[in-house]
């Protein structure tokens, strides 16, 4: 698991990074999604590496970065500034111009990212999810019962009823899926989980999805109302099981309202697609940045 990756943390302007690099080749940022770290990517990492640089970090508020006090309306766990600590981390590993992926939250920063710093990023890939804007202006009670925790966390209550339970019990409800289970998760990857289930992340990851209720819709609905689109070419890859392709179908049409260059499509697997099909997640990004 990420062999001969280095281990490094980084201040940013607003949050200490904890992240592995390795690797030789272009620069390819990896975001992981909730309630993981980095790890996720652990089944794939090594193999990119013989072609890129790969750089694996936590977000803000999730594995072993640092987890900022929310601020008034939790703009500092916004999108927008967890993509600036990703691109803070890659300007300081000396790259001005990378490309990323990016699985369920590390998805939205990367969609996000691209919008905001389109400089940077040269292509990017969204693993099992749709856009903020258009899932909640789009919300159903289908969504609502398989996506339940995108509501449950941003409840006044919420840190304290999870902080309530066992780790491993909540992970093992979070992250197990009807008619998936949890048997493709590696022991080890899945332990460093429940590790990393604390009241820091949990304070971070209800910020997360309290921003994204709030600010970060906002900022979303005004990206959309005036047709401001990702440019650079765009892949959106998704579980045909997961919560996002039982509801919602082909993402492709719907991506196309949001990116102006957009391909991709469904991989037979839930919500954690690159833990349950590492290697057509692997064959997919191969052959969007190898191109």
């Amino acid at each position: 698991m990420f062999e001969n990756f280095e281990t490094r943390d980084l201040d940013t302007s607003g949050a200490r990074i904890h992240f592995r690099h390795g690797g030789n080749g272009p620069p390819l940022l990896l975001l992981h999604g909730n309630p993981m770290s980095h790890v996720s990517w652990h089944k794939i990492a090594d193999r990119l590496a013989d072609h890129f640089h790969v750089v694996a970090p936590d977000l803000r508020g999730y594995g072993d970065s640092s987890a900022p006090d929310p601020v008034e309306g939790d703009h500092n766990y916004s999108f927008a500034a967890m993509a600036l600590d990703q691109v803070e981390v890659m300007e300081n590993l000396g790259y001005k111009e990378f490309y990323v992926v990016g699985h369920d939250r590390g998805g939205r920063t990367a969609h996000r990212m691209a919008l905001d710093h389109p400089e940077r990023v040269q292509r990017v890939a969204l693993i099992d999810i749709l856009p903020n804007h258009h899932i909640w202006t789009n919300a159903n009670a289908a969504w609502a019962r398989k996506s339940w925790h995108w509501v449950f966390m941003i409840q006044p209550c919420a840190e304290e009823m999870m902080a309530a339970v066992p780790a491993r019990w909540f992970m093992e409800q979070k992250l197990s899926k009807p008619g998936i289970g949890l048997d493709f998760f590696d022991p080890a990857a899945f332990d460093e989980y429940v590790r990393c289930f604390t009241e820091k992340t949990i304070k971070g990851s209800c910020a997360d999805y309290r921003a994204c209720a709030s600010c970060d819709l906002e900022q979303d609905t005004k990206d959309f109302e005036v047709d401001r689109k990702l440019t650079m070419p765009t892949l959106a890859i998704w579980g045909a099981k997961s919560h996002t392709g039982t509801v919602h179908g082909d993402l492709l049409p719907i991506w196309a309202n949001y990116a102006d260059n957009v391909t991709g499509g469904p991989i037979d697997c839930g919500h954690y697609v690159p833990e349950q099909a590492p290697n057509e997640t692997y064959d997919w990004i191969m052959k969007f940045f190898g191109s």
